[in-house]
């Protein structure tokens, strides 16, 4: 049977990188019966708002979802498109591998990290509020729940993909609460998986150690702040956000994503690079049991880039969105 998927091409280069993410992920013979539906800026005329219903109520039906670029507004107009999927949807595991490629240029050669983000908590809960005037006030939310489930998928992702170690990363020294229910929890759940590491490493602390040596760490594990940056940093150390998947896991549904950002700069050029998010689509074959296909697709990005004859010009190359995705697929085994 066709696994159903949700398609949502999003906003700027989107369409054109979710076309290439469909167009690899087709390659590969797995049946994926598309569903596109529309989400993000360009729809706000349309539908009065960013996320029709209509688009959560199909992600809802198929449960699985492939979505591009987004736009978001800084510091006024409407709410992240992607805060607000997972807050409808309980997303509450962001999970950002970062693995380096051969024949992209980058300051290390063999990075294989993972961060392991808290999706629905956080200062990203949106609780603000104008105290007086000049004066805002956000609220911080860690709960006991939301820190165990997240701790649990940090330490169950370790076990699926042959990771010996776990760090659970923090601010408790500064933020003894907050923070300090999140390492108690964390000590918790560690005790059930004795076959795993596990340390802890404040985020400042953890932010040099990654710069200065990423192999010291194996999976992170961290709130939700905390894990938009670090995640961003590791995605730094292969190359940056155009090379870097992207997974938001709940208990029911999941989405797979591009976390770079729209470039409305070079929107309909043909010059996108699609990698993230076709890596991404990888990502969600894995999630639909499709492993041997979701291996083609990475080993075939891989050579393509390797050969360093047919790129996009992001990493050095000259080839167009469409070259490159057809060089991909040429190179699926």
């Amino acid at each position: 049977m066709a696994h159903p998927v949700t398609l949502i091409p999003g906003d700027g280069i989107g369409p054109e990188v979710t076309e290439a993410a469909r167009k690899v992920i087709d390659a590969t013979g797995v049946e994926i019966e598309w569903h596109v539906f529309q989400a993000g800026e360009e729809v706000l005329n349309r539908y009065g708002t960013t996320l029709p219903q209509e688009t959560l109520d199909a992600i809802m039906r198929d449960r699985v979802a492939l979505k591009g670029p987004i736009s978001t507004p800084i510091g006024k107009g409407f709410r992240s498109v992607n805060v607000e999927l997972r807050k409808h949807l309980d997303l509450y595991a962001n999970f950002r591998p970062a693995k380096s490629i051969p024949g992209v240029n980058s300051r290390y050669e063999n990075v294989d990290l993972i961060v392991i983000r808290e999706n629905t908590e956080g200062l990203y809960s949106g609780l603000e509020h104008i105290v007086v005037p000049g004066v805002v006030e956000s609220l911080r939310i860690i709960t006991a729940k939301g820190s165990e489930r997240i701790l649990k998928f940090a330490f169950e992702t370790a076990r699926r993909y042959g990771r010996k170690k776990v760090t659970a990363v923090h601010k408790a020294n500064i933020l003894k609460m907050s923070d300090g229910l999140f390492l108690e929890i964390a000590r918790q759940v560690a005790r059930q998986y004795p076959d795993i590491e596990y340390e802890e490493a404040i985020v400042d602390a953890t932010a040099m150690k990654l710069v200065m040596n990423p192999a010291n760490f194996d999976v992170l594990v961290m709130e939700n702040l905390f894990g938009d940056i670090i995640s961003d940093l590791t995605s730094g150390l292969i190359g940056g956000l155009g090379m870097a998947p992207s997974a938001n896991i709940g208990t029911d549904y999941a989405v797979f994503e591009a976390v770079h950002g729209s470039a409305p700069d070079i929107a309909g050029r043909g010059i996108a690079n699609p990698t993230a998010l076709i890596l991404s689509g990888a990502l969600m074959l894995r999630h639909l049991g499709e492993e041997d296909a979701a291996g083609q697709i990475e080993q075939a990005v891989h050579r393509v880039i390797a050969a360093g004859k047919t790129i996009p010009r992001d990493i050095g190359g000259t080839a167009t969105t469409m070259e490159y995705t057809e060089a991909i697929i040429q190179a699926l085994e």
